[in-house]
């Protein structure tokens, strides 16, 4: 007769998560500090992002000299830089969020759509994706801005056009493969329509490998936007943005390198931070290799 071992809720947990990296602890950490700080620009920015004191322009961080009413130094106009690096990161984060979460969402309906119908449907879709895989990203947005004018909206579905093709390949593939598989047979014969199949029983068990594809593109999305704004063509002011910030402060880099730095740093720790977060899900949810 074998004996009955319990474990309590806590060893259980030990042995369902694998420890985590330090590595990863820490893009975490950051992550969450980035999430927090753009839910509370409003109450933490100490000063108006337009607010402009030309007495003060150009003055050094507390670090290198600096006043302590301007943390992080001023730009060339006087305006606090830590405020505006708040709003930016606000502005920055909300855009790659709306962005990539629009492109999934379209992606997956293609991807579906291609493992669904199959013949004449699949063929269309797999040569958008491949137009779009070799389609420049910044030519397109360039001809786009130019032609409609810039406005948040149409930089949102400009962001999202940019990498749908790797959700819907990822979708048609995982798709293809379940449509095969015995549940999704079952649910078929009982009667089940395509929306409640794909909706009810195949996305649910997709889902994870979504979160995983979502979060490796969300950082190329924050790059594809920083690009745009330090190019002129992204967030206009009198609003602000990393990108925004990093192609002003080009301008100083000899002369106040703060101006410049302040933002490219949260941009390269951001994206490092959530690359690293999601090269690790994805370890974790590959169970091929165990």
């Amino acid at each position: 007769m074998s004996a009955d071992v319990t474990l309590s809720l806590p060893e259980r947990r030990r042995l369902r998560l694998p420890a985590m990296p330090a590595s990863i602890a820490a893009a975490s950490l950051w992550i969450l500090l980035m999430v927090a700080v753009a839910l509370c620009a409003h109450w933490l920015q100490p000063y108006t992002i337009t607010q402009m004191d030309l007495s003060a322009r150009l003055q050094p961080p507390v670090l290198f000299g600096g006043a302590w009413a301007h943390p992080l130094g001023t730009d060339q106009l006087g305006r606090d830089v830590l405020s505006r690096l708040i709003v930016s990161i606000r502005v920055s984060l909300t855009l790659a969020f709306c962005a990539t979460l629009l492109g999934v969402a379209f992606g997956a309906l293609m991807g579906l759509a291609a493992a669904h119908f199959r013949g004449p449907v699949e063929q269309v879709v797999l040569v958008l994706i491949d137009v779009q895989a070799a389609l420049p990203f910044i030519i397109l947005a360039l001809s786009a801005l130019a032609f409609f004018g810039n406005s948040w909206t149409l930089l949102v579905f400009l962001l999202a056009f940019y990498g749908w093709e790797r959700h819907a390949r990822v979708v048609r593939g995982l798709a293809m493969a379940a449509n095969g598989q015995g549940y999704m047979m079952a649910v078929r014969q009982l009667g089940a329509g395509p929306g409640r199949l794909y909706a009810r029983h195949l996305l649910p068990n997709i889902a994870a490998t979504l979160v995983v594809s979502a979060t490796l593109a969300f950082p190329e999305v924050i790059l594809a936007a920083s690009g745009l704004s330090f190019l002129g063509l992204g967030i206009q002011p009198p609003n602000t943005s990393l990108g925004n910030m990093v192609g002003y402060g080009r301008s100083y880099l000899s002369t106040a390198p703060w101006v410049l730095l302040a933002p490219a740093v949260v941009i390269v720790l951001t994206t490092l931070s959530i690359s690293l977060l999601g090269d690790w899900l994805r370890d974790q949810l590959d169970t091929s290799g165990r």
